[in-house]
């Protein structure tokens, strides 16, 4: 088995997904419990999970 890492996803593509999914502003830290934790509902959570497998899948078929 390989040891090699997942590629990374474009920063834009996880910004949108958590804007759009989750409400959350951005994925940046900003050192604020407020601002870097959030509560989130379970459905809300399978939405962001779908959209980024559908980002996956679209990454890969554009290769």
């Amino acid at each position: 088995a390989s040891a090699e890492k997942p590629a990374r996803a474009p920063e834009e593509t996880l910004e949108r997904i958590a804007r759009e999914a989750l409400s959350i502003e951005t994925l940046k830290t900003r050192n604020s419990d407020s601002l870097d934790f959030h509560d989130v509902a379970v459905w809300r959570l399978k939405e962001a999970l779908e959209a980024a497998y559908q980002a996956g899948l679209n990454a890969a078929r554009n290769k």
